[in-house]
């Protein structure tokens, strides 16, 4: 009996300290050794390079009036405007404030027409739009210089696995961080040791994986993300059910150990009964099968 108490016991501490989710497992910023990578000093951040089917919210400043209407018309006030386009509140109604990227890479802009500008980056849009604008409008009387403002218009990234959705980019530089973040972290189940990041840049996708976990992310290629980029997030493996804390460890630990023993105990009194009424000692026989007592 003893024997068979210390093996349900093992077996039960074995189980609950395997399911257990351990502060190594989750934490962020813990320093690299042999089970947490370290990363080479790597990091850099690039401007956007514009892609087909971005949309661009393009606003034209000029003393004269007649200029801001042209090109302004309906697009209202341009600061307003961004934030709202920024934050995805304008919903389908940026389409008529903004330019498509065609499978070309043009966008057909008032007046000038089409201007190639994948690849580019807002700030390169921005001069070229300029000069275009400044030579065409030499021509008219009264002309004045223009100053034109570029921005990317619902900037994006995606999370699938544990915490799918779509969540808006509304600074020009977002960390790793502040995207798990805007996702709601990532529970206690889920991995932090192999994250995916799945980029598409100049039609080619690629896709990297890192530990979130590490210190040196922040210096790494992986700490900035993009437009479009998509964050795969996966289960740790085996943890459908697990444990958190040292507490818990002992409550699951000791509820089992109760029921076990009290199953066993049922189990043995039982067993006890018949052997006390069918023991060698009793003047009952056991019953014949299928015959008379």
């Amino acid at each position: 009996m003893i024997k068979i108490k210390n093996i349900l016991i093992a077996a039960i501490v074995c189980l609950a300290l395997s399911s257990c989710v351990t502060a190594r497992k989750v934490n962020y910023m813990q320093e690299p050794d042999k089970y947490i990578p370290h990363y080479a000093d790597t990091l850099s951040f690039e401007d956007y390079e514009l892609r087909i089917g971005d949309r661009l919210y393009v606003y034209v400043y000029s003393l004269d009036e007649k200029v801001m209407q042209m090109y302004n018309s309906g697009g209202g006030n341009g600061s307003s405007m961004r934030q709202q386009m920024s934050n995805g509140t304008t919903y389908g109604s940026y389409d008529l404030y903004t330019y498509l990227i065609d499978d070309e890479g043009y966008i057909d802009f008032p007046t000038i027409g089409k201007v190639y500008v994948r690849g580019m980056t807002t700030r390169q849009v921005k001069v070229r739009l300029e000069e275009e604008l400044s030579t065409l409008l030499k021509e008219v009387p009264g002309y004045s210089t223009v100053s034109v403002e570029v921005n990317i218009v619902n900037r994006s990234f995606s999370v699938i696995g544990a915490q799918s959705g779509r969540y808006m980019i509304n600074k020009e530089k977002m960390t790793i961080f502040e995207a798990l973040a805007m996702a709601g972290d990532l529970g206690e189940f889920n991995s932090r040791k192999e994250i995916k990041l799945v980029r598409e840049k100049n039609g080619v996708t690629t896709i990297k994986t890192f530990d979130a976990r590490s210190k040196d992310l922040v210096n790494s290629e992986y700490y900035y993300i993009e437009p479009n980029d998509i964050i795969y997030i996966r289960k740790i493996p085996g943890y459908s059910f697990g444990i958190n804390s040292a507490a818990t460890v002992v409550g699951v630990t000791a509820a089992t150990l109760s029921f076990g023993v009290f199953v066993y105990s049922i189990v043995q009194t039982g067993i006890n009964h018949v052997k006390k009424y069918y023991g060698s000692g009793s003047n009952k026989a056991m019953p014949a099968k299928g015959g008379a007592q």
